[in-house]
């Protein structure tokens, strides 16, 4: 078994989809009209994650070398995308309450 990251990603990826979950759940509670970008953004984060943790849990499941490395990497890029989507949640969160 050759995979070194998918058993983090699929750990820290489910953590966080947990944390994306909260996001939408809170502003629909808070019905802020103006974040709807905010909600979107946030249910394709949460999309991504999903996707990346069924990719690196295959990859985890697979006895197929080439499977294994190939669907590791693509958990991986799942994984940075959805991290780049957390960021842009972030500050748009952060310049919503600023202003």
């Amino acid at each position: 078994m050759a995979n070194n990251t998918s058993p983090h990603i699929l750990s820290t990826a489910g953590n966080l989809l947990g944390f994306c979950l909260v996001v939408i759940t809170s502003l629909h509670i808070s019905n802020q009209i103006e974040s709807q970008f905010i909600d979107e953004l946030t249910a394709i984060v949460a999309i991504l994650l999903t996707l990346s943790c069924i990719f690196s849990f295959s990859s985890i499941r697979t006895s197929i070398e080439k499977k294994e490395k190939r669907f590791e990497t693509i958990a991986d890029y799942l994984f940075i995308a959805a991290l780049v989507g957390i960021l842009i949640i972030i500050l748009l969160i952060t310049l919503n309450f600023l202003s």
